[in-house]
């Protein structure tokens, strides 16, 4: 009896530290385990921070980069616009310029055209200035004849013109006047007007010294006339 009593306190003690060896077993894995399992969690934990804290600071430099880069296009977009607008100031004034070239070259050929226009009328004065000279010396001439003889007298009037006034033409009357204007025109011809008795045929004279230019025969024909007109005045008055 106290061997088998002797035997389950064995038994008792036995399955005591039996158990008190699984307690602690496993007691020791569990604290181990779990000391573990928090260092895992520090370690990621410290892992994590590192990485939010690296992903933060490249998302920042990302973020820098594209605002750098905003920032240049927009300075690329400003620069370009201003370029388009300086080379189209610059086509503007090209276009200007070249209408100024164009304007220039028709003001100098206006103006050659002009110069040449004004030699060739120069060129016309002057000839008609020495046909004018002629004219005027055969005109003195003549005048000195017929002043001396036929009583004519010659007087510059308005508008440049000359009037020619013979007496001894009416026998009855001899210092009567009768008279005609003349002038020499740009083309250098002469013009025949105002006679005072009328003359119907002074265009027919005015022609015919045109052509011919013998101003002595013209003023001989003009004097036949007023004697003419005269004379059939004094038989109209008979």
């Amino acid at each position: 009896m106290m061997s088998h009593i002797k035997t389950e306190e064995e038994l008792d003690i036995f399955n005591k530290s039996i158990n008190d060896f699984w307690n602690r077993f496993r007691n020791t894995t569990l604290n181990e385990h779990y000391s573990q399992v928090l260092g895992l969690r520090d370690t990621y934990k410290d892992s994590n921070e590192a990485l939010t804290e690296r992903l933060s600071t490249k998302i920042k430099e990302e973020d820098r980069m594209v605002e750098t880069f905003l920032e240049f296009r927009n300075k690329i977009h400003i620069q370009n616009k201003l370029i388009q607008e300086k080379q189209d100031n610059l086509s503007k004034l090209v276009d200007s310029i070249r209408d100024k070239e164009w304007e220039m070259e028709k003001l100098t050929k206006s103006i050659q055209d002009l110069k040449a226009s004004l030699d060739k009328k120069k060129e016309i004065i002057c000839t008609a200035n020495k046909a004018n000279k002629e004219k005027l010396k055969m005109l003195q001439k003549s005048y000195d004849l017929y002043k001396d003889h036929l009583g004519l007298e010659i007087r510059k009037i308005y508008g440049g013109k000359l009037q020619f006034i013979f007496r001894k033409i009416d026998p009855k009357d001899p210092e009567k006047p009768f008279t005609f204007s003349l002038c020499i025109n740009e083309e250098g011809d002469y013009e025949i007007s105002d006679s005072a008795p009328h003359l119907e045929c002074l265009a027919e004279f005015q022609e015919k010294i045109r052509k011919t230019n013998k101003f002595s025969a013209f003023l001989a024909n003009v004097r036949k006339a007023f004697i003419a007109l005269a004379c059939n005045e004094c038989v109209n008055n008979v």
